[in-house]
C-alpha cells in the first residue's frame, strides 16, 4: 500500500545563508515568566555566541527503548546520517524509560528516544518527580501504538471500551480488579490507556489496577497472567497476537488520528551549551525520516531495527503495521491508512499544542495539583524556534505551528486556544486534586 501525495507537503526549498536568523534569536520568544506552582520562574535560553559552524560535541551516545519508533535514531545512525552533520554516535539501549530519563539527567546519554510526556512532567516535576527541565524540539513519529487485551476477552470487546466496562464490573464483584500495564505513569502509553478507559466509563485509578512494564515484556507477562491488557508501541501489539496470548482492542490513531508519540529529548542545561549539536541531532533525524517515509524502505527497514542490538523481534512482525496491514487478531482486519509515520503530514513540527493537551491531562488524573501555565511549560519544552533554525540551515520548508482544534475517540474536541484549565476540569472521569 502506498500513500498518494498530500499536496501541503513541504518541499526542499534552497534558503540563502544570509537570510538564516541570527543565533542569538535561535530561541526568539522563549520564555521568561512565571508558570505553575511547581516552578516559580524560567530561565532565559539564550545560547552562546559561536564562530564556528560543528557541533560543539563530536561525539553523541543517544538512548532507546525496544519499539519500532526507534528507528530515526537506528536509521541516522546505521546510514551514517549522524556522521554527514559531525557526530560521532553511539546508541545505548537502557532498561526501562525510568533508566532512561535517568541516563539524561546524568549525562550518561546526550538524547533520546523518550516518550512525548516524559519531557513535560520532568520539567514541572509531575507525579512526584524532581523538576529537571527537559526540551523536546523534535517529533519522532505519529501513530502505530495499540492496546491489546488477553485472550479470553476476544469476541467479547472488539473496539469499544464501554464493553470492557462490562468485563471489569463483573471482575470486581469477584473481588478482583483487572489490571493494565503501561511503560511509564506520565508517558504516552499511560495516557491513551487511561483516556481510552474512560471513554468506556471505567475510572483507571479506582476500577483497575495500572502497572509499569517494560515494553519489550509486555508480552511475557500478559502470558504468565500478570495482567489483562496494556497499552505499548509495536512490535509489541502484533506479537501478542503472533504469540495468540491477546487481540488488539484499538490502535492509538482511533483514539486521536495522527497522535504525536515519541520525541527527542535533550536536557535543557545540554540544549543552552550546545545548540549546534542539537542541531546537527535534528538535521540527521530529519534525513532519516525522510527515508522511512518512503515505503520502498520500510523492508530494509525492518532488516535494520529487528537485529538483536535494537528490538529484537521478528522483522516479518515489525514490518505489517507499518505498512498498515491491520489484524487486531480478532476477525477484524483492515488496511490502516493512519500507520506510523515519521516525516509526512509536518511530523516532526514540535507542536505546543501537543505539550498543552498533555498539562491538561496530567491535571486530569491528578499529576499535577495546581493550575500550570499551559502556554509558557509548552514553549519552554518544545522550543519550535530550535527547530525552525535547523530546517531552515538545510533548506527544509516544513508547514509550521498547527493550532487547529482535534476531537478524540470520545468525540471531544480540544480546542489549543481554547481555556486549558477548563477542558482540563470538564472530564466527568477524573483524579483532579488542587
Amino acid at each position: 500500500m502506498v500513500s498518494s501525495p498530500d499536496p501541503r507537503e513541504p518541499k526542499y526549498v534552497p534558503v540563502p545563508k544570509e537570510t538564516s536568523p541570527c543565533r542569538r534569536q535561535l530561541l526568539k520568544g522563549a520564555i521568561v515568566a512565571t508558570a505553575s506552582a511547581t516552578i516559580t520562574s524560567f530561565p532565559s535560553f539564550t545560547p552562546a555566541i559561536y564562530a564556528s559552524e560543528s557541533p560543539e560535541k563530536s561525539k553523541i551516545k543517544f538512548g532507546f527503548i525496544a519499539l519500532t519508533d526507534c528507528s530515526p535514531f537506528a536509521i541516522a545512525h546505521e546510514k551514517g546520517l549522524f556522521k554527514k552533520y559531525g557526530l560521532a554516535s553511539e546508541p545505548v539501549r537502557p532498561a526501562n524509560w525510568a533508566a532512561v530519563r535517568d541516563s539524561l539527567i546524568k549525562g550518561d546519554i546526550d538524547c533520546t528516544h523518550m516518550l512525548l510526556g516524559m519531557p513535560i512532567a520532568s520539567t514541572i516535576g509531575g507525579a512526584g518527580s524532581k523538576a529537571v527541565p527537559m526540551v523536546a524540539p523534535w517529533i519522532l513519529n505519529r501513530n502505530g501504538q495499540a492496546i491489546t487485551l488477553k485472550q479470553s476477552w476476544k469476541g467479547k470487546v472488539g473496539g469499544d471500551p464501554q464493553a470492557l466496562k462490562l468485563l471489569v464490573d463483573e471482575a470486581k464483584k469477584r473481588g478482583k480488579k483487572p489490571t493494565f500495564a503501561m511503560t511509564f505513569p506520565t508517558g504516552t502509553h499511560a495516557m491513551w490507556l487511561r483516556y481510552y478507559l474512560a471513554a468506556g466509563g471505567i475510572h483507571p485509578d479506582k476500577d483497575v489496577e495500572m502497572i509499569v512494564i517494560p515494553p519489550p515484556q509486555m508480552v511475557q507477562n500478559m502470558k504468565i497472567g500478570t495482567m489483562d491488557g496494556f497499552c505499548v508501541g509495536e512490535p509489541w501489539n502484533a506479537r501478542a497476537i503472533a504469540e495468540k496470548v491477546g487481540f488488539t482492542s484499538v490502535a492509538t490513531q482511533e483514539i486521536w488520528k495522527d497522535h504525536p508519540e515519541k520525541v527527542c529529548a535533550f536536557t535543557e542545561e545540554f540544549a543552552m551549551k550546545n545548540p549546534k549539536t542539537v542541531k546537527a541531532v535534528l538535521k540527521a533525524l530529519h534525513e532519516a525520516s525522510i527515508w522511512l517515509d518512503d515505503l520502498a524502505n520500510r523492508p530494509e527497514q525492518c532488516e535494520i531495527v529487528s537485529k538483536d542490538s535494537y528490538i529484537k523481534c521478528s522483522k516479518e512482525q515489525i514490518l505489517g503495521r507499518l505498512t498498515g496491514k491491520m489484524d487486531y487478531g480478532d476477525g477484524r482486519v483492515q488496511n490502516d491508512p493512519n500507520y506510523m509515520i515519521f516525516s509526512a503530514r509536518n511530523c516532526n513540527y514540535p507542536q505546543t499544542s501537543y505539550a498543552k493537551w498533555w498539562l491538561t491531562q496530567l491535571r486530569r488524573w491528578g499529576m499535577i495539583e495546581a493550575q500550570p501555565d499551559y502556554d509558557a511549560i509548552a514553549e519552554r519544552v518544545m522550543l519550535p524556534g530550535l527547530y525552525e533554525e535547523a530546517m531552515q540551515e538545510i533548506g527544509y520548508k516544513h508547514l509550521g505551528k498547527d493550532d487547529r482544534p482535534w476531537s478524540m475517540m470520545d468525540s471531544i474536541a480540544f480546542d489549543p486556544k481554547g481555556d486549558m484549565e477548563a477542558y482540563a476540569t470538564a472530564f466527568s472521569i477524573n483524579n483532579m486534586k488542587g
